[in-house]
């Protein structure tokens, strides 16, 4: 596969249409031909029409009818599919992200629909990216940080986000949204996405000391103006935090805690593409999961 990254050019050639959105949703989901699980036959199903087209495929025998929107973001949207994908374009041809605000421009939908679109698609991110644990005997250090975002930074306010990186060098990263810096919210978090026995690195925050019995920890102290003793930071963990910031900030502007972790989770599956920029894009469209129980042929 090419890595030249796609142009809006290429996806207007590929998806120009929204009949062309739906067929690619039915073949990648259900496959060219499936068990029908009405009369048990292996079938093609084809587009039903009409007077008002529905986003349904039925049986070829027995007329049993699937909908190959059911179980994406696109359920139960009006929303032209070809403005769904054109977003996720924009979603992944970004680098700092994207604001509702944009998208209500760019697309012409209202700025609830666009706000809607916007966290749908990033909860999707999330479910491609998938948060396989991290680390391991053997592997590249895991560099593990916490860090304010957001807020105004109003002296006596708890106004800030806290949040948790767990950045594998040279790897992928697991990100948290956390109530606190306190043990109970920091090692759990660890202890489920880091694997026992990785070499991770720390700054000298008490909060992290209790991890010396699970991972061979060692850490710095920014304290002190220590920043790397040989190859012992977490300079890397603050690149992405950097990154971070400047989506909320300089994008966004405000995130409420509600939807926090849905920004972090796109800053998230945009660090671990980064590699691969051109499969950002390829990696959501493939990836709708097939329902339950098909047996795809």
């Amino acid at each position: 596969m090419a890595t030249k990254l796609p142009t809006f050019r290429d996806l207007d050639r590929r998806f120009p249409d929204d009949d062309a959105c739906l067929e690619h949703l039915m073949r990648v989901r259900y496959g060219e031909r499936f068990d029908c699980p009405k009369c048990a036959r292996e079938a093609r199903y084809y587009r039903i029409r009409g007077k008002r087209d529905r986003r349904v495929y039925a049986c070829e025998h027995c007329g049993h009818q699937v909908s190959p929107t059911v179980g994406t973001p696109f359920e139960n949207s009006r929303t032209p599919l070809r403005l769904w994908f054109q977003v996720m374009f924009m979603f992944t041809t970004t680098r700092n992200g994207v604001a509702a605000k944009e998208i209500q421009r760019a697309t012409g939908v209202t700025y609830k629909c666009a706000f809607r679109m916007g966290h749908l698609i990033r909860q999707y991110m999330a479910y491609v990216d998938g948060d396989a644990p991290v680390g391991g005997s053997g592997s590249p250090p895991v560099e593990i940080d916490t860090a304010f975002v957001g807020g105004k930074d109003k002296m006596g306010e708890d106004d800030k986000h806290i949040v948790l990186g767990m950045l594998e060098r040279g790897g992928d990263i697991i990100t948290r949204h956390i109530p606190n810096q306190s043990a109970e919210s920091v090692e759990p978090e660890v202890l489920a996405n880091v694997k026992p026995g990785t070499r991770v690195m720390t700054d000298e925050a008490k909060v992290f000391r209790g991890l010396r019995d699970d991972y061979r920890h060692q850490s710095v102290n920014h304290f002190r103006g220590e920043y790397v003793r040989g190859d012992v930071h977490v300079n890397s963990l603050e690149g992405f935090w950097a990154n971070v910031k400047r989506a909320v900030y300089g994008t966004h502007v405000h995130v409420s805690a509600k939807y926090f972790q849905n920004y972090l989770s796109e800053c998230e599956y945009r660090h671990n593409f980064r590699h691969a920029p051109h499969l950002m894009f390829e990696a959501l469209v493939l990836s709708f999961a097939a329902p339950a129980g098909s047996r795809v042929s």
